[in-house]
């Protein structure tokens, strides 16, 4: 039976008129249509027209933006209000030694006729006409630590330019320091006793070239003020009277303290008074004074200003009594221990077996050591001192020192290399041999050399330049001795296969120095819940107090040409650890810098000497699987690089700076500038050494390979690790080739004649300890607060 097929037309031919619509529908009509839904109003459907809303959306924006910008201002200049109102702090530095300091401060005074009271190193001047108070702190001309001193705790910089002398080298390097560490607010201006023969026409040209000049450090500076006109003066008055000092980053959230008044009380106790900066300040954590380190505050005390009544004509002065605002508290306050007490017995024992007690000799005499077996016996035992017994003495093993070649640098490293005692040197106690090699670390004494010694280091010194050209044209590579074996050599280097995956644990053969530094187990996290403690512990910032410092020494109360400035640090950053900056090379500075070159490291309130080691920034922070990090014999031009010291903690991204000494003590040189990056411990910084071989006899694949190795011992020693060719093949040692040290290696692909087979030696390396730096007073011993 055959089915009929139905024939459909297509919808689209299908005519659909249009239904008919009621401008007057019912509700009832309406409700039927909706069928149950209804109608959501959007957020974005305004009830009022677009173009009205959008124009009341820019006005409420507008409105919102002035409203915070007001705000802000406000609470920036709260603490400079009133008559309580704390001071602003200029510090007036000059860049030529030309000027005077003086004549610019009575400059200001005299534009609005005030009163200056003069002190040694504090000039303060209330201004009834702005209703604020202002501190001024004159730095001498070439006195760079005072400058960097002032202008961290200052809230605005005056800087002084001459009309007459161009700023000199030294004024250069000065404000690239300032630069570095963060500058406060910027006034620029010449002095009053300006050149009788500068005519209008040409201080104006003048003025123009110095205002090119400092935009180059500040690019915000708009003019340069002359303090010889009155209205100019005024005007930079004005400038910093009425102005909102910038924040600098660092200093947010850090209290800081200028002392007006330093006092020495009873007990060794030192008074400070002050306006509180920056950030709450709690008595629990300690303090930083420059120059002298840190210390326990024992109580903090309010110090109002003295008021006048003005009720009655001619009445005196009414000082109110002091009060207790907070005292320390023994169980939450902060530790003066900087350092573990290393453990000695924590390391690894080789302690005896029960196999070697139950055979070990019976009825020794007392006094007999028994003879150790073989392999074990020390490299050699020192005769007995004086006041010990054999037992002891068999315990002092002497050490020899490693001898490096001339292109590595000599490993000092605590516990390694010892000096063999002379035959007429007198023996002493133990404790007082102790005692006295404490005394020999903590005293730097000088010794002259002989005319050949001298000249032997000289030629040395001169020979940094070309030791730095080598190493850009050749990096990493040494050759094998020949009067010694490689595998004894390079004994403490490792192969590797790759830098970025190949493990390495981070925690073996760890130096001494790491049993005394402390490790984080989450430093975010740390760090976090640091700042949200400091919000609500301790004295708001702009209340006058008194703050009692424990265990100062005498000489931080004398008067000197800076003001005594405490800092307060935060939780742990007393304790040290090993830091990591990235820093960039000043362009000014020449010559070279070398790993382990003794330096001079500015970062926040601190100033260190230090012997940093260098290693590569891997861009983006990354640091591989493993967390090695290939070390830099030199700081090399246009490259950032990580330094690393063992130096206190520090939270936040602090800016740091490195000096150099020089033969002037007031004239340091601006080796680098960076960024605080972590403390990590983990970070291994892996010194690469590379071993170079030329192909001897070269078929496809297989090569005979010489001048890498000179004895068949090394050559086996060495033969798991891979090679590689600076064409980019690579390969390994198939065997040894008669007694000269020549060796047969297999390569992934032909090589060339004119090729060089590399080997990749690698070994961790360490700063050395630091210690503070004080300037003018020379070294310091770095450990004044350990247990």
């Amino acid at each position: 039976m055959v089915v009929e097929a139905q024939h459909h037309h297509r919808s689209t031919l299908k005519q659909k008129n249009k239904p008919f619509k009621s401008h007057h529908a019912t509700k009832s009509a309406l409700k039927d249509i909706a069928k149950g839904r209804t109608a959501r109003q959007t957020a974005k459907s305004p009830a009022v027209s677009t173009v009205a809303q959008a124009r009341l959306n820019r006005r409420n924006t507008q409105k919102q933006a002035q409203a915070a910008k007001r705000a802000s201002l406000v609470a920036a200049t709260r603490i400079f209000n009133g008559t309580d109102g704390a001071p602003r702090i200029v510090a007036i530095i000059a860049l030529s030694e030309d000027i005077d300091t003086r004549a610019c401060i009575k400059a200001l005074g005299k534009s609005i006729d005030e009163e200056i009271h003069e002190k040694t190193s504090i000039w303060t001047m209330k201004t009834s006409r702005f209703k604020t108070s202002l501190q001024f702190i004159p730095v001498p001309f070439a006195r760079p630590y005072a400058a960097l001193d002032a202008a961290r705790a200052a809230d605005y910089t005056l800087i002084l330019l001459s009309p007459n002398i161009e700023v000199t080298p030294a004024g250069d390097t000065l404000l690239r320091m300032l630069q570095a560490q963060g500058l406060p607010t910027v006034v620029t201006a010449i002095p009053p006793t300006s050149p009788p023969d500068l005519d209008a026409k040409s201080k104006q040209s003048v003025l123009k070239s110095l205002l090119s000049f400092i935009q180059y450090f500040d690019p915000a500076q708009r003019r340069v003020f002359d303090l010889s006109a009155p209205a100019d003066s005024l005007n930079a008055l004005r400038a910093l009277a009425e102005g909102c000092p910038g924040e600098v980053r660092w200093r947010a959230g850090r209290p800081w303290v200028v002392g007006e008044t330093v006092e020495r009380g009873e007990g060794g106790v030192l008074t400070v008074t002050g306006v509180v900066r920056g950030g709450r300040l709690s008595p629990n954590r300690l303090v930083h004074i420059p120059n002298f380190g840190d210390y326990q505050v024992s109580k903090i005390m309010s110090a109002p200003l003295p008021r006048t009544k003005h009720a009655k004509p001619g009445a005196m002065d009414v000082e109110a009594e002091p009060v207790l605002l907070a005292e320390r508290i023994p169980s939450s306050a902060d530790s003066l221990v900087s350092t573990n007490v290393a453990d000695d017995m924590a390391n690894e024992q080789t302690w005896p077996t029960e196999e070697e007690m139950a055979g070990a000799p019976h009825g020794t005499e007392e006094g007999d050591v028994p003879n150790a077996k073989k392999g074990t016996t020390p490299k050699r035992i020192k005769r007995i001192p004086k006041g010990m017994t054999e037992y002891q003495a068999s315990w002092i093993v002497e050490s020899e020192d490693d001898e490096e070649d001339d292109d590595e640098e000599r490993e000092d490293r605590d516990g390694e290399g010892g000096t063999q005692m002379d035959e007429d040197e007198e023996m002493v106690p133990l404790d007082d041999a102790l005692d006295l090699e404490s005394e020999r670390k903590s005293v730097v004494a000088f010794q002259e050399l002989d005319m050949e010694e001298e000249q032997k280091q000289l030629t040395s010194w001169r020979k940094r330049s070309q030791e730095e050209q080598d190493a850009q044209a050749f990096p990493d590579e040494v050759d094998s001795p020949q009067d010694v074996a490689a595998g004894t050599r390079f004994a403490r280097y490792r192969g590797l296969r790759s830098l970025r995956t190949s493990p390495w644990d981070p925690y073996e053969n760890l130096p001494r120095e790491y049993a005394r530094i402390f490790e984080f187990e989450d430093f975010k996290r740390t760090e976090r819940d640091i700042w949200r403690e400091l919000e609500d512990d301790g004295i708001e910032p702009g209340t006058r107090v008194t703050i009692f410092v424990e265990g100062v020494p005498p000489e931080a109360s004398t008067p000197s040409e800076s003001p005594l400035v405490l800092y307060g640090l935060l939780k742990h950053e007393h304790k040290k650890t090993v830091l990591h900056f990235t820093v960039q090379r000043n362009t000014e500075c020449e010559g070279s810098v070398k790993s382990k070159d003794p330096l001079i490291l500015c970062y926040g309130p601190r100033r260190l000497r230090v012997n940093p080691v260098y290693s590569q920034h891997t861009r983006g922070g990354g640091k591989g699987a493993n967390n090695v990090h290939k070390f830099e014999r030199f700081l090399w031009h246009g490259t950032t690089t990580v330094a690393s010291v063992y130096a206190p903690i520090a939270f936040g991204k602090q800016p740091c700076m490195l000096l150099r000494e020089t033969e002037d003590p007031q004239a340091p040189e601006l080796v680098a500038m960076g960024t605080f990056m972590n403390p990590d411990t983990t970070r291994i910084i892996a010194k690469r050494i590379i071993l170079t071989g030329h192909p001897f006899k070269v078929h496809k694949k297989t090569a005979t390979v010489r001048y890498m190795f000179f004895n068949p011992d090394d050559i086996q020693y060495f033969k798991p690790i891979q090679l590689y060719t600076k064409h980019g093949r690579t390969g390994h040692i198939r065997e040894s080739l008669g007694t000269h040290g020549y060796f047969k290696a297999h390569f992934d692909g032909p090589i060339n004649q004119m090729d060089t087979v590399c080997m990749s030696l690698y070994k961790r390396v360490y700063p050395r300890w630091s210690e503070n730096w004080t300037s003018g007073m020379g070294r310091r011993r770095g450990d004044e607060m350990e247990e």
